[in-house]
């Protein structure tokens, strides 16, 4: 199936006016980083738990809903910690 594209046009979301975004490969919420690193390029090279913690703290406050992505990271934080509780114990 094709990515689905859609004309982004939101500045305040950290998004280039006319830009084409790829919903699938490139969304948005991945892609506007100021300092213009695709989470995925980061969160590669972590372990699954601390992949999802810093994936949804950098996306938290564009892709909508920040809140709830800071509390999925709180829950994939206190899962890690959890883990390296019973490692170090």
């Amino acid at each position: 199936m094709a990515a689905v594209t859609e004309r982004v046009v939101s500045v305040r979301a950290g998004f280039v006016v006319g830009a084409v975004e790829d919903s699938v490969k490139h969304p948005g919420h991945y892609t506007s980083h100021p300092s213009g690193v695709e989470v995925i390029e980061i969160t590669r090279h972590e372990s699954f738990l601390r992949g999802n913690i810093l994936k949804y703290v950098l996306r938290a406050p564009r892709k909508g809903n920040e809140l709830e992505d800071l509390r999925k990271a709180q829950t994939y934080l206190a899962w890690e910690i959890e883990r390296v509780e019973r490692e170090n114990a």
